[in-house]
């Protein structure tokens, strides 16, 4: 499960693992995961420690943009990763 700090599942490994000629260059991933009532998008990269979260958006934030409802569809989603990328971009000032 996701909260406990289990091992990381065969799946997970194979994505994070990063080439040995990187050398700690941090490998970022996209996270989208749907709650019953909203969807939530996570920038993030593994680290011996822990997964770090750079950036992070949920659709109940959209009702400051002007979506009022509909926070779990298709188009909640892709409003939801462009606003997680648009945060993400200023952040790292791209």
């Amino acid at each position: 499960p996701r909260r406990e700090a289990n091992p990381p599942s065969p799946p997970r490994r194979k994505m994070v693992r990063q080439d040995k000629n990187k050398y700690n260059a941090k490998k970022y991933r996209l996270i989208v995961r749907f709650t019953n009532r909203k969807v939530i998008c996570q920038i993030a990269y593994a680290t011996i420690r822990g997964d770090m979260v750079v950036c992070q958006a949920t659709s109940s934030e959209l009702t400051k943009y002007g979506i009022p409802a509909g926070h779990k569809n298709y188009a909640a989603a892709y409003a939801t990763g462009l606003l997680v990328a648009r945060r993400v971009l200023k952040q790292f000032g791209l």
